[in-house]
C-alpha cells in the first residue's frame, strides 16, 4: 500500500513557508518590536535590545573575521554580565557552539573541557583569571583567550589575552547578516556534567530544542511581556536553565548580578521590580534567613523557580511567607533543564501547609512541549503503576531532550536505550500521575544544583597516604540540598582527622566538591569487598538527622 497522499505532492517545503527554529529569532524581533526598550542592565551599564542585538551581531561579524566556521566550540568562563547574556546568541550567529563554563570548577577539570571542546576561543572574566591560566598550562594547543573586563569588578585577577572583549566586538561589523542554520538540529550550546566515570561528558543541544524549551520556559512560568527577571540562577548552569532566550521571546529586562548574597537579591528586586528569578535550593534559603528589615518596601509580586533538588517543607512554607511564588520543576542537564513541572492545583491551596508541601516539593509532570516523561520499569520500559509505591526510572523522549554526549557515542545509545533518555533517577508514580523521586541509580551529588561525581571525589581520598577505603555518599544539607560525605577507613596503624581531609580535598578539587562532612572508622563491605553505598547512605541521612 503507498504510503504517500495527495497531501505530499507539490506541497514541498520552501523558504516562505518554512524556517529552522533557533532562539536567534527571539533577539532580533524584540530589536525590531521594542528598539529602545531596557534588554540588559549590569551596575551603571544599561543596553536597550537594539544595543543589545548590535552587540551580539558584532560579536559573531567577529568571529567568522577571527576565521570561526560551522561547528567551532568558544568557550566561556563569566559571571552574570551582558557579555554572557550576548554570548548566548553572537556565537550561534557565528555559526559557532557557545560552551559555557562552569566558574567553580577546577583547572584539571577545566583543561580537560577545552582540550575536549576543540575550544577555539576562550572568553574569560578576569576574576577567573587565576583558575583559567592554570587550565591553560596544562594544554598543547591554546585556544584565542579574550578577556573581559567587567567595571563592576574591583578585586584581583590579570588580563590573560591579547585582546579584550570590546576590542573583538569592534572587530564585527554591526549590520552582520547572520543567517539562521540551515538545520534546526545544529548545536548550538555544549554542556558538561559529571558522570559516574568522574570525567564530565559534553551534552550538546539543538537550536530547535533551544527554541522549544525556551517557549516552553514562557508557558510553565506564565511570562508576560517586558517581564523584569534577576540572573540568580548561572547562566553557565544548562544555558540558565534557557532563561536568556526565553527573557528574549518576552522582550524583558534581564537584571545582571555577578554575586548572589541577599541582600543584592532583595535590592534588585525593590529597584528594578523584579517579577522572576530562577534558583538552586541555597539561592531561596539565603532569602528565607535574611533579616526581615531586608524584605521592607518590596510589596509587588515575586514568582520563582527552584530546581537542583526537591524543596522542603521548610522552603516551600518560608518563601510563601515571605510572599514569593515558588514553583518546582525537575530536570538534568542532558533535557536542557526544566523539563518537568510541579504543576500547581488550585484545590491545593485548601490543604494543609504539610499538605500543600508534599505535592508542591515532587518532580511532576513533563512541560507542555517535551513528548514524554514516563516513570518506567528499567528492565520492560513498562509503565510502573500510578500507586506511590512501585519504583521505575524517569525517562523523557521528545525535542526538549539532548543530540547526546560529544564523541562519545557508547553512553549516548546508553542514554537512548529503547527510544527514551534514561535519567538515572528512580521514582514512584503516585495516583495522580505526578513523578516523586525516591533515590539516585547513580551516585550523583547534587550541590547548590551542581552535580558532583561521588566517583571523583573518591579518587582524590585514595591519593591521601593514610587511606585504605574511601566512600562518597550524599549528606542532606538544608543550604545545599545535598552535600558530599565521605566515609574513610585508614590503613593500619595511621590515623587521619575530619578536618585533615577536608583540608586534603579542598587543595586538589575545586571547593563545592570537597566533603562537608568526613566519617572515619571502618568501611562496610559485602563478602567480595563491594561497599555497601546504602548503609552509608542511611548513616548520613541518621547523621543529618541527629545535628538537626
Amino acid at each position: 500500500m503507498s504510503t504517500t497522499s495527495i497531501y505530499d505532492r507539490g506541497l514541498d517545503k520552501n523558504a516562505a513557508n518554512y524556517a529552522a527554529l533557533s532562539p536567534l529569532t527571539f533577539i532580533s524581533w524584540s530589536a525590531e518590536v521594542y528598539p529602545d526598550r531596557p534588554a540588559v542592565i549590569h551596575g551603571a551599564r544599561h543596553y536597550t535590545w537594539q544595543q543589545t542585538y548590535t552587540r551580539t551581531r558584532q560579536l559573531g561579524s567577529a568571529l567568522v573575521r577571527r576565521g570561526l566556521r560551522r561547528g567551532d566550540t568558544v568557550s566561556t568562563m563569566l559571571a552574570n554580565t551582558p557579555e554572557a547574556y550576548e554570548a548566548h546568541f553572537g556565537i550561534a550567529m557565528a555559526g559557532a557552539v557557545l560552551n559555557a563554563l562552569n566558574t567553580r570548577q577546577d583547572a584539571d577539570s577545566i583543561a580537560y573541557i577545552l582540550q575536549h571542546a576543540e575550544t577555539k576561543v576562550l572568553i574569560t572574566d578576569r576574576e577567573f583569571s587565576p583558575v583559567i591560566a592554570a587550565a591553560l598550562a596544562k594544554l598543547d594547543v591554546k585556544p584565542l583567550v579574550v578577556d573581559v573586563l567587567d567595571p563592576e569588578y574591583a578585586g584581583p585577577g590579570e588580563p590573560l589575552g591579547d585582546l579584550n572583549y570590546e576590542a573583538l566586538l569592534a572587530e564585527g561589523d554591526p549590520n552582520f547578516a547572520w543567517s539562521l542554520p540551515n538545520d534546526e538540529w545544529d548545536a548550538i550550546s555544549l554542556n558538561y556534567t559529571s558522570g559516574t566515570t568522574g570525567r564530565p561528558k559534553g551534552v550538546v543541544y539543538h537550536h530547535r530544542g533551544a527554541y522549544l524549551t525556551a517557549l516552553s520556559n514562557v508557558v510553565e512560568s506564565s511570562l508576560p511581556r517586558h517581564m523584569v527577571y534577576l540572573w540568580a540562577l548561572p547562566m553557565f548552569h544548562c544555558n540558565g536553565w534557557c532563561f536568556p532566550w526565553s527573557v528574549a521571546a518576552r522582550s524583558g529586562i534581564n537584571i545582571c548580578l555577578r554575586k548572589v548574597t541577599a541582600a543584592g537579591m532583595f535590592d534588585a528586586i525593590r529597584q528594578y521590580k523584579v517579577t522572576h528569578y530562577c534558583g538552586a535550593p541555597f539561592v531561596h534559603s539565603t532569602l528565607i534567613e535574611a533579616p526581615a528589615e531586608m524584605r521592607q518596601g518590596i510589596e509587588h509580586k515575586v514568582s520563582s523557580l527552584v530546581g537542583g533538588a526537591a524543596p522542603s517543607q521548610a522552603m516551600i512554607e518560608g518563601m510563601a511567607r515571605i510572599g514569593i511564588d515558588l514553583t518546582h520543576i525537575y530536570g538534568l542537564t542532558e533535557v536542557y533543564g526544566p523539563t518537568a513541572v510541579c504543576a500547581k492545583h488550585e484545590e491545593w491551596a485548601n490543604l494543609g501547609s504539610g499538605a500543600q508541601a508534599e505535592r508542591n516539593g515532587r518532580q511532576g509532570v513533563r512541560v507542555m512541549l517535551e513528548e514524554g516523561m514516563k516513570v518506567l520499569s528499567p528492565t520492560t520500559l513498562e509503565p510502573v503503576p500510578n500507586d506511590g509505591e512501585t519504583m521505575g526510572e524517569i525517562m523523557f523522549r521528545g525535542n526538549c531532550t539532548m543530540k547526546g554526549y560529544l564523541k562519545n557515542p557508547e553512553a549516548t545509545a546508553e542514554a537512548f536505550a529503547g527510544g527514551w533518555f534514561h535519567s538515572g533517577d528512580l521514582a514512584v508514580s503516585d495516583p495522580d500521575g505526578y513523578a516523586r523521586i525516591k533515590d539516585r541509580s547513580k551516585d550523583i551529588i547534587i550541590s547548590g544544583g551542581e552535580n558532583i561525581s561521588s566517583l571523583e571525589v573518591e579518587d582524590t581520598l585514595y591519593r591521601h597516604p593514610a587511606v585504605l577505603v574511601a566512600a562518597v555518599v550524599a549528606l542532606e544539607d538544608t543550604r545545599w540540598g545535598e552535600v558530599p560525605c565521605a566515609f574513610i577507613e585508614p590503613r593500619p596503624n595511621m590515623s587521619v582527622s575530619e578536618e585533615e581531609i577536608i583540608a586534603f580535598c579542598r587543595a586538589r578539587l575545586a571547593h563545592f566538591k570537597a566533603p562537608k562532612r568526613v566519617v572515619v572508622g571502618v568501611v562496610p563491605r559485602t563478602a567480595t569487598g563491594k561497599i555497601q553505598k546504602y548503609v552509608l547512605r542511611q548513616q548520613a541521612k541518621d547523621d543529618a538527622a541527629s545535628r538537626r
